[in-house]
């Protein structure tokens, strides 16, 4: 049995963003960029597609507050890859209206082509240094969080 996935106490009703990696570097990585570009979304991190699977079962209506407003998920992970994870995301009624972006190392054409064809919303190879993924951040936020509307109303929907 996998452990809980992690997320920061749920004190607003802003959605979390659910990232779903289990390189510890490119956690770090990734919570420093939002910490930088000033995201205020709690974030939930799954470590495995194990733990990914768990969370999606675990959160199955639109009114559930840890419903994510955007989930960021690696294609290489252990236990269950990330292509699993998105083919059964894809198949719940509620999740498959949930904007998923592959952040992955991944540039195989047969990754992309098959994220695409499950339903994936945007494919982004991870940067390999702090800037660069900072930057990929700042586009994320100004994109994801601010213009798109997600497909569940935020009761408070205030700059994030």
């Amino acid at each position: 049995m996998s452990t809980q996935p992690e997320i920061g106490p749920v004190t607003t009703t802003i959605r979390p963003i659910l990232l779903v990696e289990d390189n510890p570097m490119d956690i770090d990585f990734s919570l420093q960029a939002f910490e930088e570009n000033k995201i205020a979304n709690p974030v939930v991190i799954c470590r495995d597609g194990e733990e990914a699977l768990e969370f999606i079962h675990a959160h199955t209506t639109p009114d559930d507050l840890r419903l994510p407003i955007v989930v960021l998920l690696d294609l290489k992970l252990p236990k269950v890859d990330g292509i699993e994870v998105l083919r059964h995301a894809r198949q719940h009624p509620i999740w498959k209206q949930i904007p998923f972006i592959a952040l992955t190392s991944s540039r195989e054409n047969s990754d992309i082509s098959e994220a695409y064809a499950l339903g994936i919303n945007s494919y982004i190879v991870k940067p390999v240094n702090f800037a660069a993924f900072a930057d990929v951040v700042k586009h994320f936020k100004a994109y994801w969080l601010l213009i798109n509307e997600p497909p569940f109303a935020e009761p408070d929907r205030r700059p994030r």
